[in-house]
C-alpha cells in the first residue's frame, strides 16, 4: 500500500495567501484556542522593536557626519536640543518637545543674525522613532536635493538643523527664528508593529510658534519596505511649490501628487466652486 505524505498544514487557512501581500496581520491560523507558536513569537519580536525605536537614543555625531558627507555640505547641521532634558521627560511632557531649549534658541538667534530671508528651513528631529531618522533622514534629503536642482525655481534653504527630544511642533520655532517662509520637519514616526523605522514628513507655511495642525501638511511612511526616498521628496517638491505659489499649507492645501491628469482652468475652477479644493 502507497501512502501519501502528510500535509505540514492540518486545516489549510485560506486568509494566509493574502499575508503575501500585506504585513498586517491576518491569516495567523491557530493552535486549539492560541495563535501558533511561530505567530506569537514574530508578534513579540515585533513589539519588542517598537518598544526599541521609542527608547532608543539618536546617535547625533554619525548622522551628522553622514548627512555633511552625502550632501556635501559646506557646514555641518546645527545640533539643537527641546526643553526635555532627557527620553523620560520628553515621553510624559509632550509639551517640552515643542519648544527649544533656552541654549539652542540662543544659539538660532545668533545664526540669524545676518538677517537672511530663506524659503524652506529644513528640521531633522528624532521624535518616537530614532531608528527612522538614523537610517531614512539621509537618503530622504539626498533624494530631495537632487529634485531642488532639477526644479526651475531656485530655493534658498536655510542651515540644516537637528533637534534631539523633539516633536513636529518644534519646527515651528526653528522656521521662525531663523526667518524661513516655510518649515519642513523629518521625524520619527510612532512605531507601529509591522514599522518601527517609518519617518514622517510635516511641511508648514509660514511657521509661528502655536500652531496647530491643521496647518500641516503630512507625508509618512518614509522607508524601505513603504514610500521610497524619491518619491517622497517628489511629491514634497511638488506640496512645497504650491505652498509658495498660495501662501498656505494644511487643511487649504490639497496633495494633489498622485493626480494623473492636471485639469484645466476651467475644471480646476469647477472644483473650487464645489469645494473640492479649498482656497
Amino acid at each position: 500500500m502507497v501512502h501519501k505524505p502528510l500535509s505540514p498544514i492540518v486545516v489549510e487557512n485560506p486568509w494566509e495567501r493574502l499575508s503575501a501581500f500585506t504585513d498586517a496581520r491576518i491569516g495567523l491560523g491557530r493552535a486549539g484556542v492560541s495563535l501558533p507558536t511561530n505567530k506569537l513569537l514574530a508578534f513579540q519580536l515585533a513589539h519588542a522593536q517598537a518598544q526599541d525605536a521609542v527608547h532608543c537614543a539618536l546617535d547625533s555625531e554619525a548622522l551628522e557626519a553622514e548627512l555633511t558627507d552625502m550632501l556635501s555640505l559646506t557646514a555641518s547641521p546645527l545640533r539643537l536640543h527641546s526643553l526635555a532634558q532627557d527620553r523620560a521627560v520628553y515621553l510624559q511632557r509632550p509639551d517640552y518637545g515643542r519648544r527649544l531649549s533656552d541654549t539652542s534658541r540662543e544659539k538660532l538667534q545668533q545664526a540669524a543674525q545676518s538677517g537672511q530671508h530663506f524659503d524652506l528651513a529644513v528640521v531633522i528631529v528624532d521624535g518616537l522613532s530614532a531608528l527612522a531618522v538614523q537610517q531614512n533622514s539621509a537618503p530622504l534629503l539626498t533624494a530631495l536635493y537632487r529634485a531642488f536642482e532639477s526644479d526651475q525655481n531656485a530655493w534658498q534653504l536655510a542651515p540644516l538643523t537637528l533637534v534631539e527630544q523633539g516633536r513636529v511642533a518644534i519646527g515651528d520655532e526653528v522656521g521662525a527664528l531663523l526667518n524661513a517662509d516655510a518649515v519642513l520637519v523629518m521625524i520619527g514616526e510612532r512605531p507601529g508593529l509591522s514599522s518601527p523605522d517609518s519617518l514622517g514628513l510635516y511641511m508648514t507655511w509660514a511657521p509661528e510658534v502655536g500652531l496647530k495642525d491643521d496647518r500641516r501638511n503630512c507625508i509618512s511612511n518614509v522607508r524601505p519596505a513603504g514610500l521610497k526616498p524619491e518619491e517622497a521628496a517628489r511629491r514634497l517638491l511638488l506640496l512645497l511649490t504650491e505652498a509658495r505659489q498660495r501662501k498656505l499649507s494644511g487643511v487649504q492645501l490639497k496633495d494633489r501628487s498622485e493626480d494623473n491628469v492636471l485639469e484645466s482652468d476651467t475644471v480646476a475652477k469647477g472644483l473650487k466652486d464645489n469645494f473640492l479644493v479649498a482656497d
